[in-house]
């Protein structure tokens, strides 16, 4: 290709191989000397050679499930990096699980020391949480207080784990909108006014439980009751969807669907 030359030649030089080196060598020791003058954030991010600090935070939470006799704790402990700075973040360092049953001894240990050593490699972790949630039992699930079906003792555990990051900052919980809040809230409205006025309804959906009909009512965290006749709604996992107007409609998190 043909370069025009429009200004006048003062002078000329022939470069060789060795001259092009020296040129890309110098460069690179100027660039690495200007990034080492550079101010830089001492910042601690987490990684597997941090020591174990001789304190720890933590947090213990409880699993009552049908598939096991006895209830199984589990605790969590994080590790504060940049203590009092404006970088001060908490992250997960490990994890136990303790119970009176022996039954499933063996690989909780296994899999507690697995996601301890995953903590404490440092990055996201929060992939853990869709890896065990989508473990299913064989045998079949079950459904945990507030009508949130767990498909395996594991899910709940990576629920738990969920929870946990999400109190600590590392997922972000994304809440309802004021306008959702309101739809659940006049849909329920709307419920219980129905119930009201059919109450052979509500006689037909305790007849089940001859005990005590209160038994069979989910009640969440926040204290919401669902019916017992509710069924399982497929974008939350709670027991709350209910029939109105001809539509299939979530108590819980305003899901519906029109048969």
């Amino acid at each position: 290709m043909a370069v025009k030359i429009e200004k006048k030649i003062t002078g000329y030089a022939v470069v060789n191989a060795d001259d092009k080196d020296k040129a890309v060598a110098g460069a690179s020791v100027a660039r690495e000397k200007v990034e080492a003058e550079l101010p830089t954030a001492d910042v601690i991010q987490m990684h597997e050679r941090i020591e174990r600090p001789e304190v720890l935070i933590g947090s213990t939470y409880k699993i009552k499930s049908p598939l096991v006799e006895h209830a199984m704790y589990v605790t969590i402990n994080d590790i504060v990096l940049n203590a009092g700075s404006e970088h001060e973040q908490r992250r997960p360092f490990e994890i136990f699980v303790n119970s009176k049953s022996m039954e499933h001894f063996q690989w909780i240990v296994a899999l507690t020391r697995i996601m301890s050593a995953v903590f404490r490699k440092g990055g996201d972790v929060t992939f853990l949480v869709d890896e065990m949630k989508a473990v299913f039992d064989p045998k079949g699930g079950y459904f945990k207080a507030g009508g949130v079906y767990m498909p395996s003792l594991v899910a709940e555990l990576g629920s738990i784990i969920e929870d946990h990051l999400k109190s600590i900052g590392m997922i972000v919980d994304h809440e309802m909108s004021p306008a959702q809040k309101a739809l659940i809230a006049e849909k329920r409205h709307a419920y219980e006014q129905r119930s009201k006025k059919n109450p052979e309804v509500s006689t037909t959906q305790v007849s089940d439980n001859m005990e005590d009909p209160a038994e069979d009512i989910a009640v969440t965290g926040d204290g919401a009751t669902f019916p017992p006749s509710a069924s399982m709604c497929h974008k939350c996992s709670t027991k709350a969807v209910v029939i109105m107007d001809g539509c299939a409609t979530c108590l819980n998190c305003g899901y519906s669907k029109c048969g």
